[in-house]
């Protein structure tokens, strides 16, 4: 797996701790740890962007952060648990794979417009 892909990963991991921050923080720290995920996220996804499909990258950052963001909701904040939702969430999950499978690997353009 190349940096690029690493970085979506990345974003999309802070996403699902930055949502998670806006609804759970009720302290200076923990609104503090939410705008360092906040701006981390934001910095690694437009530099994968630069280098990767600008689609397959959107679609992955936000699939992989909407599962994250279900599957923390239910581990770690005790959200019902609802076989239905989890189902759905295996299928956008094969989606994101799916598109990186089919998606070409970037060329490395780095210092280029």
């Amino acid at each position: 797996m190349n940096k690029y892909w690493m970085y979506v990963l990345l974003a999309s991991l802070f996403e699902v701790c930055w949502v998670a921050g806006l609804k759970h923080a009720g302290n200076l720290l923990e609104w503090s740890l939410t705008i360092l995920a906040i701006i981390t996220t934001f910095i690694l996804l437009p530099v994968s962007a630069k280098y990767l499909p600008i689609g397959t990258v959107y679609a992955i950052f936000a699939g992989l952060g909407t599962a994250g963001t279900v599957i923390v909701e239910i581990v770690v904040f005790g959200e019902p648990f609802k076989l239905l939702k989890v189902l759905l969430i295996g299928l956008l999950l094969i989606g994101v794979i799916g598109l990186k499978k089919v998606s070409g690997e970037p060329s490395e353009r780095e210092g280029t417009a």
